[in-house]
């Protein structure tokens, strides 16, 4: 658990460095720092629900790298 919350307070504050960099501004950068995790949390609930679908296993099965072993 402390390497997770370790990387998560690196992820804040590379995000909160790069965006103060690129626009100067302290009220973006931090509104840029939470913002984006939470649309990454939203999006990646998205992502996984659609990771099962039968025609998202089909893609990985055409690109030869099925989500688990085929049996023999």
């Amino acid at each position: 658990m402390a390497k997770t919350v370790s990387f998560g307070v690196l992820h804040l504050g590379t995000s909160f460095s790069v965006t103060y960099a690129l626009t100067g501004s302290l009220s973006v950068a931090g509104a840029v720092t939470f913002i984006e995790p939470l649309a990454n949390t939203v999006l990646h609930y998205f992502f996984d629900k659609y990771w099962d679908h039968p025609r998202a296993r089909a893609w990985r099965a055409r690109l030869g790298r099925p989500s688990q072993p085929q049996p023999s």
